[in-house]
């Protein structure tokens, strides 16, 4: 079955369904960075009847559920959750870019050449696009907030559109009014009728272009799970900064209410003193990082998982897999998440304080940071019997192995050395060192 359709929509449409709210950003979206050169040239290029690339979007109420928020500029009020009907995956930039130049009438906040924040306007030039399509970049202009570009260091007047008389006179059409220009063409007939031929013939063969736009659409149906919407977004959003796998999860939980950034980070205002923080009280724990801590979580769910399974004598590809592969932490359920918060980060403390037993003070002394994670988790499930000073034993298992569920100190020491040994002679990837707390896990009888 088909996990997506594809078509064709018209522009006003689309941008519509944004300001009504019908289509939303999920939360996991960065914000609108588009400068005034992007804007302008995606005007001339819509004007030119150029292709702009696909917009991706899915349709609301599936499994992947995640916090949406109206696109940047839509009054969030009349853009309530009821309205959501499709969340916006690609195409962001080109979308907020028109909506805030085409339907909105206060000015565009943007950014210049020099990244410098700016208000502008934006303007055609009637007679200089009538020269014909080549000219279009010379003839889309934008201009500051009090639509008044200046010359000789600000001292004089080159181009004064601050009313639309001023605009009528001057011949420029402002670009807030593309998709409606009804009330605009009034006022020309009235104060300038000798020019509205001219008019007639830039509508046709300027703003035409703009009304009868079609945006290519590739809709993700409701049917796709969460962590496969969050790699197609990925596969995607090439032109960004990537999304960690904490941002992904975070607008994930945020559909749950719950909020991850602030359990993580903290929040003064909340009185909530986040993960990290406590974390930080420790010297070897002051580097561990928000997706090494869902790894952790997503090693505990999974051995869960694998243990249910094999209760359930499930076999073969049947029973789950202990892993914190990047697809495995994206499905992470926040029940999971809220069960095993507490006891991982409390098994960090411990792994801490087990770590400079063994003379290690900082994060500095391990060959590889991520080493934590699976020694962590391996103390979330012992709680305080790594303290009890027993004699090794042996497990049935298998040659070598240790029954976790008797494991001591001796023993405890026993596994980290496997863990070390094992990095220092070539394991030194993220995923063979995750990979150890499956055999360790599995070998351990858990």
């Amino acid at each position: 079955m088909s996990t997506f359709d594809s078509t064709k929509t018209r522009l006003q449409t689309l941008l519509n369904s944004i300001v009504t709210g019908e289509i939303q950003l999920p939360d996991f979206q960065r914000g609108w960075v588009w400068d005034d050169e992007h804007i302008r040239s995606l005007l001339v290029s819509i004007a030119r009847a150029f292709p702009v690339g696909a917009i991706m979007l899915l349709e609301a109420g599936g499994d992947a559920k995640f916090k949406a928020r109206p696109v940047e500029g839509v009054d969030p009020t009349q853009a309530t959750l009821d309205k959501l009907k499709k969340l916006l995956l690609d195409g962001q930039q080109r979308l907020t870019s028109l909506t805030q130049v085409l339907i909105f009438k206060q000015p565009v906040q943007t950014h210049d050449s020099k990244k410098k924040l700016v208000q502008r306007y934006y303007y055609i030039d009637i007679e200089t696009a009538l020269l014909g399509p080549e000219h279009y970049e010379n003839a889309i202009i934008s201009i500051d907030a009090d639509r008044i570009q200046k010359q000789n260091f600000g001292r004089d007047v080159k181009l004064d559109l601050s009313t639309p008389e001023k605009e009528y006179e001057h011949f420029y059409f402002p670009c807030n009014q593309i998709l409606n220009s009804d009330v605009w063409e009034q006022g020309l007939n009235k104060c300038h009728p000798d020019k509205f031929g001219r008019y007639m013939e830039f509508r046709c063969q300027v703003l035409n272009e703009f009304r009868s736009y079609d945006l290519p659409i590739i809709e993700l149906n409701r049917n796709n799970k969460k962590e496969a919407v969050c790699l197609v977004f990925e596969k995607v959003n090439t032109g960004g900064e990537p999304l960690t796998v904490f941002e992904l999860v975070t607008a994930s939980y945020a559909a749950d209410n719950v909020n991850l950034r602030d359990e993580w980070f903290g929040n003064s205002q909340e009185k909530i003193e986040g993960i990290q923080a406590h974390l930080r009280k420790q010297r070897l724990l002051r580097e561990v990082q928000p997706t090494e801590f869902l790894q952790g979580l997503t090693l505990l769910y999974t051995l869960e998982k694998r243990q249910q399974d094999l209760k359930a004598s499930k076999t073969g590809k049947q029973v789950t897999g202990v892993t914190a592969k990047r697809e495995a932490v994206l499905s992470l359920p926040v029940d999971a998440y809220q069960k095993w918060e507490q006891s991982l980060t409390q098994g960090y403390w411990k792994a801490a304080k087990f770590l400079r037993q063994e003379s290690f003070f900082s994060t500095g002394d391990l060959p590889y940071r991520t080493q934590l994670i699976p020694l962590a988790a391996v103390m979330a499930l012992l709680g305080d019997r790594w303290l009890e000073p027993k004699i090794h034993e042996k497990s049935p298992v298998g040659s070598g192995a240790v029954s976790l569920a008797n494991c001591t100190a001796g023993q405890l020491k026993l596994a980290w050395l496997w863990i070390f040994k094992s990095l220092l002679t070539g394991l030194r990837t993220v995923r063979k060192n995750l990979q150890l707390f499956g055999m360790l896990t599995f070998n351990l009888h858990v």
